[in-house]
């Protein structure tokens, strides 16, 4: 149906189908209503990933466009760990001010099903996107994502496609974790694809952020439970927010089969079955926050305890979800 094998968690290989934001294929077919492809991919050593780039385990070049020198920069992609409990696999992006008005990636790494390519710059800005090279997590996977703007630097974070969290043979837990930190005077948007928990999973999500000084920060996170037809799995996600190592946010949500009682309740998700946040953080919410409001019945603007606008909506499936927070965006623009 969508080139993942919806029972047995094997990584199979997708077929080519066009997605969102930053117009790229990915490598993979579409998946339920979501408008955007899913998150399988060519398995491990299949070859280029999504049309653009090299076979994994090579180093390509500086902008992603065919093989370059052994590097540190550029998307250089390796083989992930495989245990008996799963795939341990780290990317890794750093963004620095180059000197000349723009923004140069010293450290752009992929291991595994985590592969990171360079897309066409805007003006100031280098653009990143992460590339599924594999289907998952699977049960048992620790994927974690590392992104640094330094001082002066302004870099986007987006990904070719959703990621689809699936049971897999191991049946234990997996874990996607995501650690980001801009510097003063650093910029950085994270703008990922929605984060699908297909029926059968069990996926911990973690994303800690660390700003300091006049940093600013657009973060995105969207989570749809289950695809067309199908109950969820397990999926519990916690957001930190830390200016100056004090705390704008912390929150954790539990959804799904083993979560603690009421998460589908009036209080919680209402029934609904995406839920997504967006954080803006600006150096001017100092002098002139955003007042808290209601954006539409399901979504919420409210003021944090600093530079900070913390958007919450809930929406019946992805696609709905997407419009209400980049209306939610554009109002904060």
């Amino acid at each position: 149906m969508d080139g993942v094998n919806r029972t047995d968690g094997v990584r199979r290989t997708g077929e080519v189908g066009p997605v969102g934001d930053f117009g790229r294929s990915n490598g993979v077919g579409p998946v339920d209503d979501l408008g955007r492809a899913n998150g399988g991919g060519p398995a491990r050593d299949v070859g280029p990933v999504d049309g653009v780039g090299p076979t994994l385990g090579a180093t390509p070049s500086a902008d992603g466009s065919g093989p370059g020198r052994p590097s540190r920069q550029g998307g250089a992609s390796r083989a992930g760990r495989l245990t008996t409990a799963g795939v341990r696999a780290t990317a890794r992006i750093a963004a620095r001010d180059d000197g000349r008005g723009g923004t140069s990636l010293p450290v752009l790494e992929g291991e595994g099903p985590l592969a990171v390519r360079r897309i066409r710059s805007h003006g100031p800005e280098a653009r990143v996107m992460l590339v599924g090279a594999m289907s998952g997590p699977l049960g048992g996977d620790h994927l974690t994502v590392e992104a640094r703007a330094d001082e002066g630097a302004r870099l986007r974070v987006g990904s070719a496609a959703a990621t689809i969290a699936l049971p897999g043979q191991n049946k234990g837990e997996a874990r996607y974790d995501v650690r980001l930190s801009v510097a003063d005077g650093g910029e950085l948007h994270w703008l990922p694809e929605q984060l699908i928990s297909a029926g059968g999973s069990d996926l911990c999500v973690s994303s800690r952020i660390d700003l300091q000084g006049r940093a600013r920060l657009v973060f995105r996170e969207e989570q749809v439970l289950g695809r067309v037809g199908e109950e969820p799995g397990r999926l519990t996600s916690r957001l930190v927010v830390r200016l100056d190592g004090r705390a704008l946010l912390d929150q954790e949500l539990a959804c799904g089969p083993g979560a603690p009682g009421g998460w589908d309740g009036p209080a919680v998700l209402a029934g609904l079955r995406a839920v997504g946040q967006l954080v803006v953080v600006r150096p001017e919410f100092a002098d002139h926050l955003p007042e808290p409001r209601m954006l539409g019945e399901y979504t919420a603007m409210a003021p944090l305890a600093g530079p900070a606008v913390l958007v919450t909506a809930l929406a019946p499936d992805g696609l709905g979800l997407r419009r209400v927070l980049d209306e939610a965006l554009r109002l904060l623009d």
